[in-house]
């Protein structure tokens, strides 16, 4: 006699399919602007979306990490930032090749959605664009050094509007030290 597998302990084989999640993802990506559970941030980027529904969102969870060997972590917020409204949260490591990856994400999401790559936007540092691998490359860090000239500038410009004087916390390159030594500075 055969036993037929409970419901509860059968494996589910259940996928994503074509078109999903369509209305479920809000056609904006946030860069940076959580913190980083895998590393330091300036060898991390940390991007973020807005998911309207938990299933949705664990769903996706899942998704991000099977479907890409680059992604370090992908997690959700444990609870709904709105009502209806979850953030999933992707890292990757912060690279020259982070624009072209994204780009990637957003173009396979939308087998997924019913969003082109026309209908997305890039959100960093309180700046709104049409996403586009160009505006992403431009805008956010994709270097440790970068992450780091960038955060360091916007510290010193506080730091002139106050009054203080600015200062030089990165370190220079051996080229920049043997630019300086050949100027004599």
């Amino acid at each position: 006699m055969t036993k037929t597998p409970s419901p509860s302990s059968s494996p589910l084989f259940e996928v994503l399919q074509y078109r999903d999640m369509e209305g479920m993802i809000k056609p904006s990506i946030h860069i940076d602007e959580f913190a980083s559970k895998m590393g330091d941030d300036e060898d991390i980027i940390v991007v973020s979306f807005f998911v309207r529904s938990l299933e949705a969102a664990k769903d996706l969870v899942k998704w991000f990490e099977k479907g890409y060997d680059w992604v370090l972590d992908a997690d959700r917020s444990p609870g709904e930032i709105r009502p209806g409204r979850y953030l999933v949260y992707v890292e990757m490591r912060r690279r020259s090749t982070a624009g072209k990856r994204v780009a990637e994400m957003l173009e396979d999401l939308g087998t997924l959605t019913e969003l082109g790559m026309d209908d997305w936007e890039l959100v960093y540092d309180d700046q709104k664009v049409p996403f586009s691998q160009e505006n992403f490359d431009r805008l956010v860090p994709r270097s440790p050094r970068e992450y780091q000239q960038q955060r360091d500038s916007a510290t010193n410009e506080m730091r002139v509007a106050a009054g203080i004087e600015p200062k030089i916390t990165s370190r220079p390159t051996p080229e920049i030290r043997a630019l300086q030594s050949a100027a004599g500075i």
